[in-house]
């Protein structure tokens, strides 16, 4: 090898500056990583060291005891349950319906650039808000009373816009010549997005999901004035009764109930991201599955 083709190989003042910028910006963006990921493995750290004192089969299956200074939390956990699950029921398909309307049947005008508004303000309203307006509507208006459903009805209004936004983005993903392909072959427009358009989306319409049941399991403000309570000595049979709730119970027993055992809100607080992750975790894993499926 000659000298002149060997200098065609060694690392110029401008490769050498450049890979120094590079490695910079690599160590900047590993720092923010890290500063993003310190706080939850601190908050998740502390959880454990002071929560997992009082954490057993007990504590999850049975009712709280002595004014819910002891015994379990299965009423609030069982009514999470109840309101996450109420709560996915009404706003999955009213959000998914609206989504596919605004993405595939509504014209570009003010109109529908309005409604669009709407939704994105929407989703920037406090949650007391959200909470004052279930009283109104749900509560008082409609007739439900301090309930499961009125709670749950809330909690819906409060996530919509979340389903909204996400399926909205997971449709227009899909490449308008999946679409021209099915007209092509004399397929109708509903038929298209049955067929060709959902199961193309339905990873981004899961992520909506996703989002929704970690911000309902740990709303307070809604269910406080809607249907949850403090304590109850019954567990619900219907989604017209009023149920407890995880996130209640923790402010309950965080700043209302004296002489509480210093592991129990954090036991509570523990238990209540683990039903977000369990939740969450069954969502992603049920979204691989469908990508793995569309793959095949």
């Amino acid at each position: 090898m000659t000298e002149d083709t060997m200098s065609l190989f060694e690392e110029t003042a401008l490769n050498a500056k450049n890979k120094r910028v590079q490695g910079l910006y690599r160590t900047l963006f590993m720092l923010m990583t890290l500063l993003l990921i310190t706080p939850v493995v601190i908050i998740l750290a502390t959880l454990v060291v002071k929560g997992s004192a009082v954490l057993s089969i007990d504590f999850l299956f049975t009712d709280p005891t002595d004014g819910m200074t002891a015994g379990g939390i299965f009423p609030a956990l069982l009514g999470t349950v109840w309101l996450v699950t109420v709560a996915l029921l009404v706003s999955v398909p009213l959000g998914v319906a609206a989504a596919i309307y605004l993405s595939e049947y509504a014209p570009d005008n003010w109109f529908t650039r309005l409604i669009n508004l709407a939704i994105i303000n929407l989703a920037g309203v406090p949650s007391i808000v959200h909470a004052l307006f279930g009283v109104g509507a749900f509560v008082i208006f409609f007739g439900f009373g301090t309930s499961i459903l009125a709670a749950s009805l809330t909690l819906a209004i409060m996530t919509l816009p979340v389903v909204i936004v996400a399926t909205r983005e997971s449709l227009q993903a899909v490449p308008q010549a999946f679409r021209e392909a099915c007209w092509n072959m004399g397929a109708t427009r509903w038929q298209t997005i049955r067929k060709v358009v959902l199961p193309n989306s339905i990873s981004g319409i899961l992520t909506g999901v996703i989002l929704e049941v970690s911000r309902t399991t740990g709303e307070t403000a809604p269910v406080m004035f809607t249907g949850a309570a403090f304590f109850l000595p019954f567990l619900p049979q219907s989604v017209f009764d009023q149920t407890m709730a995880m996130s209640l119970h923790l402010f309950v027993v965080s700043t209302q109930v004296p002489h509480v055992p210093e592991a129990l809100p954090y036991g509570v607080a523990l238990v209540l991201i683990g039903m977000v992750l369990i939740m969450n975790s069954i969502s992603i894993a049920f979204r691989m599955y469908l990508r793995g499926k569309k793959k095949w």
